[in-house]
């Protein structure tokens, strides 16, 4: 998902993130559920006899939580990209800000490549480092992202130094 704001004049602030269904409490729901059906139709079998289904729907749900889990720290990544005249700035991270990289524009450049597969790659480039931005984006929010960046890059070309 992308979020485009400018914050004031000439300074603009691009917030990323990956696409999920499910957010809040609607996840903590549905786990709810799965857990609560499976336990029951385990203790159901256990209470017939089959005593080693009771184990192996614990060790389903712990399985099944690891993927929620993992789904849900995925999901809470962010990229921030702040544009203004003087400086671009890249932040990523998920609650608190892990990675942040600052480098005055005239020296960066918004960069793609396509890759063997015929996807494709937004990168920053400056100095002899690159750094990706939207990893996590399908290919349709790639090509948006490139042409925000695009539009945006030629529109602070446009101002008069300084301004």
């Amino acid at each position: 998902m992308i979020d485009l704001k400018e914050l004031s004049q000439n300074n603009y602030r691009i917030e990323l993130k990956p696409n999920y269904s499910l957010v809040g409490f609607p996840r903590v729901l549905f786990f709810a559920v799965l857990i609560t059906t499976c336990l029951s139709i385990a203790a159901f079998f256990w209470y017939l006899g089959a005593k080693l289904i009771l184990p192996f729907a614990g060790l389903e749900l712990a399985l099944v939580g690891l993927g929620f889990y993992l789904n849900f720290r995925w999901s809470s990544q962010r990229e921030i990209i702040l544009i203004n005249p003087n400086k671009v700035r890249i932040e990523k991270g998920r609650v608190f800000k892990d990675f942040s990289y600052e480098e005055y524009r005239s020296f960066a450049r918004f960069q793609s490549k396509i890759k063997s597969n015929g996807d494709m790659e937004l990168f920053l480039s400056s100095k002899g480092q690159s750094i990706g931005i939207g990893s996590f984006l399908v290919q349709e929010e790639l090509l948006e992202l490139k042409e925000h960046l695009t539009k945006l890059v030629a529109e602070l070309n446009l101002l008069p130094p300084g301004g």
